[in-house]
């Protein structure tokens, strides 16, 4: 069996994964740093203060996003269902 196969979609499948996560990721990322630097400054030390703008940064990013992330995922399972018999030779 032809190893390069699978590692293609080896590779197919962590770009998506990246794709996909990235901007979720990539919101709570800054949110965090932001949201950390305003309790340095000002000394507050309250938990729910970097839980709550990160679920809602999440919730709107996944909002605007989303039907972008279905079509991407979508497009990339039709592909790995097409490719099915490349797989199982």
């Amino acid at each position: 069996m032809p190893t390069d196969i699978y590692i293609a979609l080896a590779r197919d499948m962590f770009v998506a994964t990246l794709k996909l996560g990235g901007p979720v990721l990539g919101v709570a990322l800054v949110i965090g740093v932001v949201v950390s630097i305003l309790q340095a400054v000002t000394q507050i030390q309250e938990m729910t203060l970097t839980f709550v703008p990160k679920v809602v940064a999440i919730g709107l990013t996944v909002l605007v996003c989303g039907a972008w992330m279905l079509r991407s995922l979508v497009s990339f399972t039709e592909e790995l269902l097409r490719r099915i018999p490349e797989f199982v030779r």
